[in-house]
């Protein structure tokens, strides 16, 4: 293990995609999507053990979830758990735990990544990740793993790099927004597009003066809680100063402004779990596609849904096709795949009237 390698883990989403199963209250990254008797933030932490010590690997949590963290992740302690006292997106909770993490060790590296996506080949992802902490401990450079993209997605920003560069690490020329269907099309025909999935690599140095640069008054802001950060006192410095930051996402902060990007092309299978209909599209199926994660299913005329219930819980489903079918203690959904990015908008309505 080097002692110099560092994660930060993000796990403050709320997931209302996932409705009614992730809620605000207990989230999607704290629940066992995939069936297989460990939560996405068990899994993930795992993953990042495997390179990175375990007292090196810090969570970005809402305040809400502390106790879900400790609960589920026993062997980290209460100082690596950084809690947000409000939502502001990705670039000012970042710029604080590299700010405490470079206080710690100048000379640390580290890798930024979401709590609750999927990733097949493990030993792929940490070849991976080994290549970009060896390109980042020694160059000026803000990284990220870049996903190979398999179909036109149209939910998933992407990262533009050189149609003639052929090396293993590639230079970014520009980050695109998530595109229309026709846009994407031509991206996967292009061969020089990756999906950006989140997960970021850099020196603590690289990414504290790319802060500097181009965010100077969020870091002088954090900045001057700096004396405070890994003290007891930090928690109150930033429950009084941490709601005044900017909301703004790390892609528009710092790596959208930046020259000195780089990406490694994914070799692992990877999904971001974002919806009922990523989930269905990495588990298991029966011959007509439906997937089923704890129910007892009696099915008939049914094919391409999915089915999660409560352990043992006994369905019986004859003539959908298409279908998400959640029960979770008050509440059954049954709604059609082909809406399910309507379902935040009606877990809002809920929520409202119940």
């Amino acid at each position: 293990m080097n002692n110099n390698y560092y994660a930060i883990l993000m796990a403050g989403g709320v997931g209302s995609r996932f409705w009614p199963v992730s809620t605000q209250q207990f989230p999607k990254q704290f629940h066992d999507m995939l069936g297989t008797g460990e939560t996405l933030i068990q899994k993930t932490f795992s993953r990042l053990s495997k390179l990175i010590p375990e007292e090196n690997i810090l969570i970005l949590t809402n305040a809400l979830y502390n106790d879900l963290v400790l609960e589920q992740l026993p062997q980290v302690k209460q100082e690596q758990v950084l809690l947000e006292p409000a939502m502001r997106n990705t670039a000012p909770c970042i710029l604080y735990a590299s700010l405490k993490i470079q206080k710690q060790n100048p000379d640390a590296v580290m890798v930024v990544a979401p709590s609750d996506h999927w990733i097949e080949d493990e030993q792929a992802f940490i070849d991976n990740l080994q290549m970009a902490f060896d390109y980042a401990q020694d160059q000026d450079v803000l990284m990220t793993l870049g996903i190979k993209p398999t179909f036109p997605n149209t939910g998933y920003g992407y990262i533009e790099y050189g149609t003639q560069d052929q090396n293993d690490i590639k230079k970014v020329f520009q980050f695109r927004e998530k595109p229309d269907y026709e846009t994407a099309k031509t991206f996967l025909e292009s061969g020089n597009f990756l999906w950006n999935g989140g997960i970021f690599i850099w020196s603590v140095k690289t990414i504290t003066n790319a802060f500097q640069k181009f965010q100077p008054e969020m870091y002088a802001m954090f900045m001057s809680g700096y004396d405070s950060y890994n003290t007891p006192s930090e928690r109150s410095w930033i429950e009084q100063n941490y709601a005044g930051s900017d909301n703004i996402s790390i892609d528009y902060a710092v790596m959208e402004n930046a020259g000195n990007v780089y990406v490694v092309p994914a070799a692992f299978d990877w999904n971001d779990l974002g919806t009922w209909g990523s989930l269905h599209d990495k588990l298991d199926k029966d011959a007509n596609n439906n997937t089923v994660v704890n129910a007892r299913l009696f099915i008939e005329n049914a094919s391409n849904n999915i089915i999660r219930t409560d352990k043992e819980k006994i369905v019986i489903v004859d003539g959908l096709n298409d279908y998400i079918i959640v029960d979770k203690e008050r509440i059954l959904l049954i709604y059609p795949k082909g809406k399910e990015q309507e379902i935040k908008k009606i877990t809002a309505i809920v929520t409202q009237n119940t």
